[in-house]
């Protein structure tokens, strides 16, 4: 995988540069609650108009449905991207039309415009390797080099993420760099004890990367909605709580198999609950009780671990060399539900080990939460990606920019 520094030693002053960038900020009424991603893609971004290049950054927002949609605009990261370079950025209000052609045209080397959203035009994301091709080509047309650096978008099988390198010269930004080099530290010569926390709502996101970790990890702990059918598993009433019925087959033969390898699997041991799901927008005091974990009511769900997990977790994190945590677990958003993800990410920052949040919600909850991001090893910038790249999954975005 060529990488921007060799890009750069070549020369890149003049060169239209097309970086496909990962600015999929979250945003509540047209304001970014949180450009993490933004500032992740920064250096790279910095470096090539340091050097001269005339830099094209395109990204996706959400899940528009291939066509323009006022809510889903990257005019806001576009406007906090020049901020935190110190510079104007120009904006085009589409992604290969006339708007963009003329944005591009205009660029004076040095100098930095965004793309609208691509998956304004249905070409992004199709399934058809013709249509996905046909708007890669259009793409192609607004630049004389690629560099990809969108690790969020890795995984998916998109016209500017796996079609538009193969049509351009091409190398890793460094972003991109940085998360496969600290993905590998997870897949190679890890040093233990190998801590993983998973957390979120569905196991059956999960399932593949549990799998792959029962040969791997020295220690999964489980928290989040996912921890209920782990614990309906094991027999217990889980009430009202999120339960995936149709895994716990899967999820009972996992825990067999941690069993006979000597995977130590750790399930909460009290938990959270209540009768109703808390108020999120105006996070009004929630009505809850703390219960061991075989004893959630019938009419009550669980919503986050208690403090007997807490301190049980924080002590299977203590000793660890490498941690991996991906997905909170319980609703961090509403501050009544937000101790155990607060306790956990504490659990990283006091522990000596390699700690690695996943990206997603977790990186989410980190920030949202307090902590100081260098507290952590590394924080990704994409959570899917992550999962997939751990599962021992080829992504698309990484084997574009090998060929």
């Amino acid at each position: 995988m060529k990488t921007i520094d060799e890009l750069l030693a070549e020369g890149v002053a003049g060169r239209r540069v097309f970086v496909r960038a990962d600015l999929n900020v979250p945003l509540a009424n047209g304001d970014i609650t949180d450009d993490g991603r933004i500032r992740a893609v920064l250096p790279t971004i910095a470096k090539l108009a340091e050097a001269g290049a005339r830099v094209v950054v395109a990204s996706h927002l959400g899940r528009p449905k291939g066509a323009p949609d006022p809510a889903f605009s990257l005019a806001p990261a576009a406007a906090r991207l020049g901020e935190l370079l110190g510079a104007e950025v120009a904006f085009a209000t589409d992604t290969v039309g006339a708007s963009a052609k003329e944005t591009v045209a205009a660029l004076a080397d040095g100098r930095v415009a965004v793309l609208e959203n691509l998956r304004f035009n249905a070409g992004e994301t199709s399934k058809d390797d013709a249509e996905r091709g046909a708007f890669a080509d259009q793409l192609a047309e607004l630049a004389d080099v690629y560099v990809g650096d969108g690790f969020g978008a890795v995984h998916r099988k998109h016209a500017s993420v796996f079609d538009l390198p193969a049509r351009l010269p091409h190398a890793a930004g460094y972003l991109i760099a940085t998360e496969v080099g600290v993905l590998k530290k997870l897949t190679a010569d890890v040093k233990r004890p190998y801590v993983v926390v998973l957390g979120g709502a569905k196991v059956s996101d999960k399932l593949a990367v549990i799998d792959e970790l029962l040969g791997k990890a020295d220690r999964i702990l489980i928290g989040g909605g996912m921890a209920y059918t782990f614990l309906y598993a094991k027999g217990h009433e889980v009430g009202i709580s999120l339960l995936q019925k149709d895994q716990v087959d899967v999820v009972k033969e996992y825990m067999e198999r941690a069993a006979k390898t000597g995977v130590e699997l750790v399930l909460p041991v009290d938990v959270l609950v209540s009768a109703e799901f808390p108020d999120l927008k105006g996070k009004t005091p929630a009505v809850f009780e703390t219960v061991d974990a075989d004893g959630i009511p019938a009419d009550k769900e669980g919503l986050d671990i208690g403090p007997k997990t807490r301190e049980l977790y924080a002590s299977k994190i203590a000793d660890a060399e490498t941690v991996f945590w991906n997905g909170p677990v319980g609703v961090f958003e509403h501050p009544d539900y937000a101790g155990g993800t607060t306790a956990v990410a504490q659990a990283l920052v006091d522990s000596r080990a390699f700690t690695v949040v996943g990206g997603g919600d977790s990186a989410a909850a980190v920030r949202t939460l307090g902590f100081d991001e260098n507290a952590f090893g590394h924080i990704s910038t994409g959570g899917g990606a992550s999962l997939e790249y751990l599962e021992g999954k080829t992504l698309p975005g990484l084997a574009a920019l090998e060929g």
